[in-house]
């Protein structure tokens, strides 16, 4: 890691940060279910698969690999967040078993389709022919 891709990681993670903030402004809480966590997760997965589809990391040399590293680890890795959606689990476990166990099961199983449904989105088109 170079120093300017470390500096376009704590960049993309301000944004990525603020962002989810201002979610989480918009998108209240449901009942004690941290839905701004779960949009932002599976937005971010869904991102993420564009991403990784779109410009994978082996083989990017250059400003290619400056610009994953600040959209993917940088932008998306603060605008989703894992820690939250622990903790908001563990928070509505106290109160909720089954809400949280049913809300830990979505974010997982919407996260993995997001990410799936990203990378379908992202390939490019002539790859997205060949496998056909």
């Amino acid at each position: 890691m170079t120093p300017g891709r470390l500096l376009l990681v704590v960049l993309g993670g301000m944004l990525g940060t603020a962002a989810r903030l201002g979610v989480g402004l918009v998108v209240p809480d449901a009942v004690g279910i941290p839905l701004a966590i779960l949009a932002v997760n599976v937005l971010g997965a869904l991102f993420i698969g564009v991403l990784a589809a779109r410009l994978p990391f082996d083989g990017l040399r250059g400003r290619w690999k400056d610009m994953r590293v600040f959209l993917a680890t940088g932008i998306l890795g603060g605008f989703t967040t894992y820690s939250a959606f622990a903790v908001g689990t563990v928070e509505l476990w106290s109160s909720a078993p089954p809400a949280a166990a049913a809300y830990a099961a979505l974010t997982l199983g919407l996260g993995i389709a997001a990410a799936a449904l990203g990378m379908r989105l992202g390939r490019p088109r002539s790859a997205a022919r060949a496998t056909r």
